[in-house]
């Protein structure tokens, strides 16, 4: 017999038929569809929000809470490595956030841009974006380009 699509079959016990529910008692899971007797699982409508333990007080509650978390006011930058820019731009070209952007380096044209110091920097560029690395501030001004921080709008 040859094998091509037409004769393919999963293998024999991988697949499982459904389970069909309250489609009378002959079909062995009439009446209560597998839901047993009484109670709130076997109504329907039964929505228990996540971590509901019957009235009882839920772990989440009953375990204390200590520190303090700071994420709402984190900084994100969208990060542009010099090796980046040595490719992309020309020498004596203005980098902004908003050159970035229309290139397609960056997505988010109101995040803040960080330039990291990955690779070398061998053209002259006047670059203004929001931050900098130390190492990469010093890759620009040595190859005789400058580096000017915005502020954030």
């Amino acid at each position: 017999m040859s094998v091509n699509l037409s004769t393919l079959k999963p293998a024999r016990g991988s697949k499982h038929r459904r389970k069909i529910l309250g489609r009378g008692e002959g079909s062995g899971h009439g009446q209560t569809s597998t839901r047993g007797m009484k109670g709130q699982r076997s109504r329907s409508g039964d929505g228990r929000r996540m971590g509901f333990e019957g009235g009882q007080m839920p772990l989440l509650r009953r375990i204390p809470k200590r520190g303090f978390n700071n994420a709402v006011f984190k900084k994100h930058y969208a990060i542009v490595n010099l090796n980046l820019l040595d490719k992309i731009f020309a020498s004596g070209d203005q980098i902004t956030p908003e050159e970035l952007h229309n290139r397609g380096i960056i997505r988010d044209p109101g995040l803040r841009v960080k330039i990291l110091g990955e690779g070398s920097l061998t053209k002259k560029l006047h670059v203004a974006v929001h931050a900098a690395s130390r190492s990469a501030e010093q890759a620009i001004t040595k190859a005789g380009g400058r580096f000017e921080a915005i502020r954030p709008s």
